[in-house]
């Protein structure tokens, strides 16, 4: 395929065309982080709920409830390739329809099992199964989504448009929490360990419905169709030269062709996985196991667990779209690579300021909002740079592969790895010295990166 990809032409039609994609592309997203802010935020209740028989201990059953959050997300790849390949193969939209109908009906099933005191032992079975199934459909997400958004954007506003999916995350966990909110102050405490916490999950139903018509009503990504568009023409204009019949039809090509494409997008994921390491660790830490930490490890309350959430996660949101925009005009390297730095630098004064039951609230709100701020400075570009990342035929696939891996290993991993080291070594301070290393590392790959990708049109 050689053809453009600079995203829809000028005028109207095209920005309209471009804002749908960035709504449509969104609001799966939103679905899926409000969701996994849900989990978090009652990780505790869960726990209780469907991982402590009789006997059982409470730091125990809460270190086997972030093992089933742990291995949704090393669903996540697998979902990135099967969804990914009809992406790439079928359109965006196809895919993204499948991803938020699986996405929804799992959701909505967790706040319709039975409990360990009903079911006994079926219950966490159950629960891991849609926990499955959740990640299944979020790898497939994130890939369709961006890909969608970057091809759709307006060139020179890759990094703004892409934004947007990051941008949603926050969105989400800000849902997540606002409905956990909801349900801890209309519910004694006892009402919401007892029914109370299904009531956010039951919330995905409708929607995801919304999030369903939104993507029915979807044009393809006008990069794609006109990439299918010039596929046709050249089998159909030229019968018989290299790599079609004399009949028209199109034969495989050199096997070597094949391979060199595959091994250059293999080694792209593996150098995104690196380059992402920093915003899905420190983002996983501070956004989404941060209330548990407070809660189990600090002693704080549950509604101030839930404040520090909020700050944080509004710190994360004002972050993401000015990084974004910036990175159009810097390059995404230095943008994401400077958020990598300075969160390595300030993860443990910023942790010690959150510990301190004598700190002001307007210090531990600020800590918590800069460290949210930090990890936006990653998140902004990222979508963006991913999708530089991968030629047309690869992309849906490629990106949402490298993504999904780096939040298996250092997204869906952070809350099993922290509460198991802080429960083992006593250390409070494990948090701060996971965002350290993996930030440290994650500043490292993108030091040694090619940084030209914001200024070239998307790879056909």
């Amino acid at each position: 395929m050689r053809i453009s990809t600079d995203g829809p032409s000028s005028g109207t039609s095209g920005a309209v065309l471009a804002r749908r994609s960035v709504v449509a592309g969104a609001v799966g997203n939103f679905i899926e982080w409000y969701e996994f802010g849900v989990y978090a935020y009652f990780a505790t209740t869960i726990a209780a709920n469907f991982f402590t028989p009789q006997g059982g201990g409470a730091a125990e059953a809460l270190v086997r409830t972030y093992a089933s959050f742990a291995l949704a997300f090393f669903f996540r790849p697998v979902g990135a390739l099967l969804l990914g390949r009809v992406g790439d193969r079928y359109g965006r939209r196809p895919a993204l329809v499948a991803a938020v109908l699986t996405m929804t009906a799992a959701t909505t099933a967790i706040g319709l099992l039975p409990t360990y005191a009903t079911v006994g032992a079926v219950a966490p079975w159950l629960l891991t199964a849609l926990r499955i199934v959740q990640g299944l459909s979020a790898g497939g997400e994130f890939g369709g989504a961006v890909a969608l958004m970057t091809e759709s954007a307006p060139p020179g506003k890759r990094g703004v448009y892409g934004a947007w999916q990051s941008l949603t995350v926050a969105f989400g966990l800000l849902g997540g929490a606002a409905a956990a909110t909801l349900v801890t102050s209309a519910l004694t405490e006892s009402q919401v360990a007892a029914w109370g916490w299904r009531l956010p999950f039951l919330a995905a139903l409708p929607m995801g419905l919304g999030a369903l018509w939104l993507r029915l009503r979807l044009a393809e990504s006008p990069a794609f169709v006109r990439a299918a568009r010039a596929d046709r023409v050249r089998v159909r204009v030229a019968p018989g030269a290299s790599g079609t019949s004399t009949a028209g039809q199109a034969v495989p090509g050199p096997a070597t062709a094949g391979e060199s494409v595959s091994a250059r997008t293999v080694c792209a994921v593996v150098v995104g996985c690196g380059r992402l390491m920093a915003w899905s660790a420190a983002g996983y830490t501070f956004l989404v196991v941060l209330p548990t930490y407070l809660q189990q490890t600090v002693g704080r309350s549950a509604q101030q667990a839930l404040l520090a959430t909020v700050v944080a996660n509004l710190g994360f949101a004002t972050a993401i779209v000015p990084a974004g925009a910036l990175s159009d005009r810097l390059g995404r390297r230095p943008v994401m690579a400077t958020g990598a730095v300075l969160a390595a630098l300030s993860a443990l004064p910023l942790l010690h300021v959150v510990q301190d039951p004598g700190a002001p609230v307007w210090l531990t709100c600020g800590a918590v909002a800069l460290a949210g701020a930090l990890v936006g400075l990653s998140a902004g570009p990222g979508p963006a740079m991913l999708a530089e990342m991968f030629p047309m035929q690869a992309r849906h696939t490629g990106l949402g592969v490298a993504y999904a891996l780096a939040n298996a290993v250092f997204s869906g991993c952070a809350g099993l790895l922290i509460t198991e080291l802080v429960r083992r070594t006593g250390n409070p301070d494990v948090p701060a010295y996971y965002v350290v290393v993996t930030c440290a590392v994650g500043a490292l790959a993108l030091a040694i990166s090619r940084d030209d990708g914001h200024r070239r049109a998307l790879r056909d």
